[in-house]
């Protein structure tokens, strides 16, 4: 069962932000409190903290997540500009790094994996997309794409061969 006892609230209220980790060493990062967000914000299983934690490089929503806590993966989004981008960036636990980007600019795609071998999949590009990229840690390559177009779907699994995708809007 879901449960809010004895659980924290992120410190900043967003919505489109990303995430990843497990549930006792979380990751979220981006996202929009009715301007861009760059924050990025630990969780230990009860409390969300940013002392320590970096910011993304820019302020990005629509953007997704994959890895853990101490080794995080964020990629595209929208930029407050309001520009789609193919920015990736990687967390070591307390700072963020440029990593390679994706070969196609989208928001809203999901995502799973590791740092070093992630999949990036739907999204938004021009229209909807079936697009999916697969990442080794320091470049993106074009892998299967999905059997349906969709944006703003969800994500999980272990490494780019073991992951799920759902939901979404077609």
């Amino acid at each position: 069962a879901w449960t809010t006892s004895g659980v924290g609230d992120i410190g900043t209220a967003r919505r489109y932000l990303a995430g990843c980790g497990t549930q006792t060493a979380g990751l979220c990062f981006g996202g929009n409190t009715g301007s861009y967000s760059a924050e990025c914000e630990e969780y230990d299983g009860s409390v969300w903290t940013t002392s320590g934690v970096g910011d993304i490089g820019a302020a990005t929503s629509h953007l997704y997540g994959a890895g853990t806590q101490s080794a995080g993966l964020r990629f595209g989004g929208i930029n407050a500009s309001g520009t789609t981008i193919a920015t990736t960036e990687e967390y070591d636990g307390s700072s963020w790094s440029s990593g390679g980007d994706l070969g196609t600019a989208r928001y809203g795609p999901g995502g799973s994996g590791t740092q070093t071998d992630a999949l990036a999949f739907g999204g938004y590009v021009s229209a909807v997309s079936a697009l999916t990229d697969k990442y080794d840690g320091s470049s993106w390559s074009a892998a299967d794409a999905l059997t349906t177009a969709r944006s703003e779907l969800a994500g999980c699994g272990a490494s780019s061969s073991a992951s799920l995708s759902f939901g979404g809007d077609t």
